[in-house]
């Protein structure tokens, strides 16, 4: 199938990308890598009738780093982060987190702000970004707004942004000594979409403990209670039971399977940090 008639823009400027989509009255879509958009059209779950092509705006493909945050420009892509292009991010925790995002062709081309745009529950920077606590800054020709990661999408690719606003960049937390990581996702083959993820960051530093579940059909699921508890007993809040009743409160509707695809993803990722250890040590 071929996508449905529509025109074409190409913009160098964040204004100018504002002023066709507020133009468009709901009809413009802002496009940045394609690999999501480009799909929909073609199968016609998508029809605009102006895609706005925000690729080559200058100012979306920076990175920089301001304090305690590094800002991502929305059309930074997958494998630049992977490749350690833009040094703020060279020793981050997203490097990791882009060299597993489908495949090396869709990295090339993908970018972190489209992702996030489009809100597919499985995608990765959604849930891995929810847990660091990261934000983005969305423009539209009302002004600017910060939005929370963990509040952008409202359900399956659905989210807050209004249909003349664009996401310009998004900000996380720069890593630190005493940052612990993980993220394990769950799919038949690598590349797949995940059928469970999940994501958790602990800095004692900044006092930032969050563990979050992904890939469960909606937005971004927060386990802050089972975070904190971590977070202060240590080992002792993390076994295996301890992490099955946390999960399964959270998704009280899924089968044994599901739940235990799910916990094993939290489990993994606490793994993975090492968290357990080094609040061990700190005893």
């Amino acid at each position: 199938m071929k996508a449905s008639k529509f025109a074409y823009t190409r913009v160098l400027e964040v204004d100018e990308a504002l002023a066709v989509l507020a133009k468009g009255g709901g009809t413009a879509k802002a496009m940045s890598g394609s690999q999501s958009l480009g799909p929909m059209l073609n199968l016609r779950l998508a029809r605009p009738a102006q895609v706005v092509d925000v690729a080559s705006i200058p100012s979306l493909r920076t990175v920089s780093r301001k304090a305690e945050w590094v800002e991502i420009g929305a059309a930074v892509t997958h494998a630049e982060i992977e490749d350690g292009a833009h040094q703020p991010l060279a020793r981050h925790p997203m490097r990791q987190v882009a060299c597993g995002i489908a495949y090396r062709a869709i990295r090339t081309r993908g970018t972190v702000g489209g992702s996030l745009a489009h809100a597919d529950p499985a995608a990765d920077w959604v849930v891995t970004l929810a847990a660091m606590g990261a934000h983005i800054r969305a423009r539209s020709p009302r002004g600017e707004r910060t939005i929370e990661v963990d509040a952008l999408m409202l359900g399956a690719y659905t989210t807050v942004l209004e249909s003349d606003e664009l996401i310009v960049s998004i900000s996380v937390p720069s890593e630190t000594p005493t940052t612990h990581w993980g993220y394990h996702k769950v799919c038949r083959k690598p590349g797949e979409f995940a059928e469970a993820s999940a994501a958790v960051w602990f800095d004692s530093s900044r006092k930032r403990t969050r563990i979050v579940l992904g890939a469960a059909d909606g937005p971004p699921i927060l386990l802050n209670a089972l975070a904190a508890e971590i977070a202060s007993k240590g080992a002792g809040a993390a076994g295996r039971e301890q992490l099955r009743v946390a999960v399964s409160v959270a998704l009280p509707e899924r089968d044994a399977i599901d739940l235990k695809r799910f916990t094993a993803c939290v489990e993994r990722a606490i793994e993975q940090s090492g968290v357990l250890a080094d609040l061990k040590q700190a005893e």
